[in-house]
This record gives C-alpha cells, structure tokens and sequence, in this order.
C-alpha cells in the first residue's frame, strides 16, 4: 500500500484544532473526508503536529496509505478541488517510504508567534495576530525568553490535560524580534508540550510589559507549578510553519 506525504496549510480558525473530533469540525476530518470523495476508501491520515483549535500551519506535514498509485500532481489538486471552500490547501504530494511517519520520524518542529502591539487593532491581520496594545519591549522579552531555552521540566507551561508522559522537554529555541509594530517570537524544540508555546509567549509578555522581572519569569519555570505561568496567549497568532527530517 502505497504511503503519500502531504504538505499543508491551513487558516485555523473555523476548526477545533487539527485532530478528529466528535463534532467533525477539524482539520483532520475534512482532510479524511476530502480522501473518501477522491478515493472511495476510509483513510487515517497522521500529522506531525495536533495543533490547538484556532492555530495555523503554513508547513504542517501528514501522511496517508492509499490503495493504489497516484500522479502525484492529480493527488494534491484532485484533494484541493475536495477540500474547498474550507481554508486548507495540500502545497505538495510526494511518495514516502513506508517507513516515514510524520509524527515519529520528526526531529525538530518550528513554530512563529505573532503578537501586534500598537493603539490601533488589526483590520488586515485579525486572526493572525495577539494585538497588545499596551507598550512591549522586544529586548526584554527576548532575554526572558532565553532563561527558558533548554532542556527544563517544563510543568509550568504545560496544559492540565496534556497526555505527554514527561513534563521535560529541550526547548531548542525561543527567539523575540521587533518588526515595525510586530514582535515575532520563533520557537524550535523536537516535541513541545500541549499549550506549551501560547504558555511561554504569555509569560515573556508579562516581562516585555514590565509587569514581571526577569526574576519572576525564572521562578516560574523552577515552580513547576501550572499556576505560576502568565495568562496563555491566544492561539491565533500561533503558526506551525515548519517540520524537519532527518532525511531532508
């Protein structure tokens, strides 16, 4: 049976989050529902990342083993034509190995977080952004945010329903930069936590804000205490923007 690797992206929005829920309203389902209209058969496909209701991808990386052998440009246009009108579009189709799995071959996993911080609230960019109005400063967040870069028990930032069997994990990178009136803060780690990145950036924020000192955001992390973490950040101006392999 051959295995098809699949590129993505996605306005999260209007789902509940990338995996398969009762209410039918995930990215997953319309992806799955698009293979049955195309192929006739029940396919499970796997993601690299579970990304939280209202996130974005631009890079999110699934497979699927189909029946039979697709050109693979029929593949990814056939499944566009299937997915419309909802905003996820396949980039690209490739053959994979049958060992590949999108989710246990990943080694490194990137996410962007885009915080808007002027008076005025975004009319172009809702729902891509956190707007903060409030004066934030890029340089003390960015140094917050390197207290936590590494491997930590990251209990703190992690969901009270996260299923992950180890609250320790290797953040790899956390990096804060001002762009005109948009901070982007990049995040790189093998595995994150669930609510682990919006956990970080709403407590980084706390410093950019000086509400909090670096001192505070330290604690924090050595609480590891889910009750000392700032308030979460929402989750649209989350993106999973990149997937590697060690292949590639």
């Amino acid at each position: 049976m051959p295995r098809f690797k699949l590129i993505l992206e996605y306005d999260g929005s209007p789902f509940d989050g990338w995996q398969a829920q009762a209410s039918g309203r995930s990215v997953q389902d319309r992806l799955e529902t698009a293979l049955v209209k195309l192929t006739g058969e029940t396919v499970r496909v796997r993601a690299a990342g579970r990304t939280d209701a209202g996130v974005h991808a631009s890079h999110q990386v699934v497979h699927a083993d189909l029946a039979k052998e697709w050109r693979i440009d029929i593949l990814r246009d056939a499944l566009n034509a299937h997915l419309r009108p909802a905003p996820i579009s396949v980039l690209s189709a490739a053959r994979a190995p049958g060992e590949f799995d999108a989710r246990l071959s990943a080694i490194k996993r990137h996410y962007r977080y885009r915080i808007l911080n002027r008076r005025a609230p975004p009319a172009l960019e809702a729902g891509r952004v956190w707007h903060v109005p409030r004066p934030l400063d890029a340089e003390v967040m960015h140094e917050a945010a390197q207290l936590l870069v590494g491997r930590h028990d990251f209990t703190t930032f992690r969901s009270a329903d996260c299923q992950a069997q180890s609250p320790v994990k290797t953040l790899d990178r956390l990096d804060v930069s001002r762009q005109a009136d948009e901070l982007v803060i990049h995040a790189s780690a093998r595995s994150f936590l669930h609510h682990q990145v919006r956990s970080l950036v709403g407590t980084i924020e706390r410093a950019g804000a000086r509400r909090w000192t670096l001192s505070d955001v330290k604690s924090a992390l050595e609480a590891r205490d889910r009750s000392r973490c700032g308030p979460m950040a929402p989750a649209a101006g989350l993106c999973l923007i990149g997937v590697d392999y060690r292949a590639e």
